[in-house]
């Protein structure tokens, strides 16, 4: 039996999201998307035209309208009367803190924008800008958009390599980087990825300018004429700056992901759609009030998650936020919900991987803070399994506090499929349906539309959205040959497996690169591993099917067991009798089909520094091969761990 829990009367009843939107958007699509361009963004000239379909699949959205992204996240709070309002609240690693408020954020953005100017940075010239969860990262993101100057953000955890790659890709004229950064409680150098990246050696580099940040104190190899002291250029600028309008369709920023083959994908996003969607879905979505909430999303701003809900959503919208530079158990796994206890957080935004390390440490720790102040819960980044669904509410929502569970990509720019926690009836695990706007539909191997529950298709979207992709930077028809060919140029495929329930929820299981084939019956590796979480004894699992002669591919497993599961394990020797409970265990929840043929217990599964497993690797162990790149792991030796015991 299906469980649901339905909004409380007075959520419903003050909700930015309401299901008369629903109806809104369904009777006139894009008059919908022109009521929200203009009721939450201030436009220097209206646009004529808000949907402009007609090269499909490229789309220009607002046509002939002009505006300033970094305009409409501060200075028109300024004028509007809340200067005062706190814009930030930035928590160091180390306990240092900063309060901004959305005037200083003005003159800091302003300060910022005129040293770009005097480095000789212009409209259309692309920064590149490799910081950690600084205040100054979200400078020097609006400070791009004032200028009109894409920004292309890379995420600080990754080497000089994927930095180099990068920066050469879209010819970025100026790095703003930073001496080091503070992880888990020690500096680690970021300015010499940089050195490396320029001194590639393979081709000249486009780079005029290192701008740096001094964050760690740490010694750094200097050039002299290129690098330069953000603290030398910047602080004495003026304070303020005249914003330029721009037009709608000019490139906001490129954010590079990961493609299957070849060199990392472009994904560029325009001004005015982008930033539209992200406002409105930080509103209805997160139900955010900036009068009274305080938010905190817990991304970083490498990823498209800190785009568009640290950056441009929450700021477009007038937002109070957190901004933590550390890492969930830096100096004590007690962290966040000090930070949350601390700033009184209302709406925390998080990832499944965090909420099911928070709960394989123990709900004792939670526990221990007064997190009363909760009251939208988010999550985002990959399926939720619902039983971590569960432990979310329970020990973070104080049993009450809605979860949104978002489906979204780099390349949709913002929320697309996800609850609206006024008005949904929550199923623990689901993202449910498109928001209002939104126009999703689940298609089988032939590319034909169904409804019939628990069959599962992929997942494909039927109209533009404002915040789309507009391509791949430099290369039109990569972006058609990825998007827009499996299912003809009508649909834009998303890239993932999905189901209806008999409700009509739709429920997402994962790329459909993680959609396995066994004996000719699809399985998604995202409900093995909910089957196998929801025993007790197993703390974290991740599933891939590896190549098998007689079934096509069968499931093997890891798994993270719970501490005392690991000590009945070792008694009886190489998990011997509880392996063979977990394989009983997925075959009673999904069927006999789905029972894993191995189950390895590990240590630790190999996860990139976003909390993202790379399932890959675990594939290569499964079927016996050399394991492949481990250069975007958190901790590349988590595979010699994996490896000696197994050979074990």
């Amino acid at each position: 039996m299906s469980e649901s829990y339905a909004p409380s009367p007075e959520l419903a009843a003050q909700a930015n999201g309401q299901e008369s939107l629903f109806a809104e958007a369904e009777a006139d699509f894009e008059g919908f998307w022109a009521a929200q361009a203009r009721e939450r963004i201030t436009w220097a000239k209206d646009f004529d035209v808000t949907l402009d379909w007609s090269n499909a699949p490229f789309a220009k959205w607002f046509v002939g309208g002009e505006l300033n992204v970094a305009y409409n996240c501060v200075d028109r709070h300024v004028e509007a009367g809340n200067g005062d309002r706190v814009a930030i609240h930035f928590e160091g690693e180390g306990g240092d803190t900063r309060t901004i408020t959305y005037a200083d954020l003005q003159k800091e953005v302003a300060k910022a924008a005129n040293a770009l100017t005097s480095l000789g940075v212009a409209k259309g010239d692309r920064v590149a800008i490799y910081l950690p969860m600084i205040p100054e990262a979200v400078f020097a993101m609006l400070a791009c958009a004032r200028l009109g100057a894409p920004h292309s953000v890379v995420f600080g955890g990754f080497s000089s390599e994927a930095l180099h790659t990068r920066i050469a890709d879209a010819d970025a004229k100026v790095v703003i980087t930073a001496d080091g950064q503070f992880r888990r409680g020690k500096p680690a150098p970021l300015k010499a990825a940089v050195d490396a990246a320029i001194a590639h050696g393979d081709d000249e580099s486009p780079v005029e300018t290192v701008l740096v940040v001094q964050r760690t104190k740490g010694d750094v190899d200097w050039h002299e004429g290129r690098d330069q002291w953000w603290h030398d250029v910047v602080d004495g600028q003026s304070d303020t700056h005249e914003a330029q309008p721009h037009d709608s369709e000019h490139p906001l920023f490129i954010l590079y992901t990961s493609g299957t083959t070849g060199k990392p994908k472009g994904i560029f996003h325009t001004s005015g759609g982008y930033i539209t969607q992200a406002a409105y879905t930080n509103s209805v979505v997160h139900d955010l009030h900036p009068e009274s909430d305080v938010y905190w999303c817990t991304a970083d701003i490498g990823w498209v998650t800190g785009h568009s809900y640290i950056v441009y959503g929450p700021l477009a919208n007038g937002a109070t936020q957190v901004l933590y530079e550390g890492t969930p158990d830096t100096p004590h796994q007690g962290r966040f919900w000090e930070i949350v206890e601390k700033y009184k957080v209302s709406i925390l935004y998080t990832a499944p991987t965090a909420i099911r390390t928070f709960m394989k440490w123990g709900d004792d720790i939670p526990a221990k803070y007064d997190l009363s102040s909760i009251r939208i819960l988010g999550s985002v980044g990959e399926p939720i399994n619902p039983e971590a669904w569960r432990w979310y509410r329970e020990h973070i929502g104080g049993g009450s506090a809605p979860i949104v569970d978002t489906w979204w990509q780099t390349e949709t720019g913002g929320i697309m499929i996800s609850p609206l926690p006024g008005v949904t009836e929550l199923e623990p695990g689901s993202a449910q349906r498109p928001i209002p706007g939104i126009s999703a539909e689940i298609l089988d191997d032939e590319g034909q539309p169904f409804t019939e529950a628990e069959k599962v298709g992929y997942l494909v979207l039927t109209k533009p959205w404002p915040a789309m992709l507009r391509g791949i930077w430099g290369d039109e028809q990569r972006y058609k040959d990825t998007y827009w060919s499996r299912f003809g140029p009508k649909y834009y495929f998303a890239g993932d497996g999905a189901k209806y329930d008999e409700k009509g929820n739709i429920w997402l299981l994962g790329r459909v690169d993680d959609v396995m084939n066994v004996s000719g019956h699809r399985l998604s590796t995202a409900e093995i591993e909910s089957a196998l979480v929801s025993h007790e004894a197993v703390a974290e699992a991740a599933v891939v099917g590896a190549a098998d002669e007689t079934t096509g591919q069968a499931v093997v497993a890891f798994v993270i067991l719970r501490e005392e599961a690991q000590e009945r394990a070792d008694e009886v020797g190489e998990g011997g009798d509880l392996v063979q409970e977990l394989r009983n265990h997925v075959a009673k929840e999904i069927g006999p089909i789905a029972k894993p043929r191995s189950i390895m217990i590990v240590p630790e599964l190999p996860k990139t520094r976003s909390g993202k497993i790379m399932r890959r690797l675990l594939k290569d162990v499964a079927e016996n091969r050399e394991v492949g790149d481990v250069t975007t792991l958190a901790d590349s030796s988590v595979m010699n761990l994996i490896q000696s015991g197994l050979q074990k």
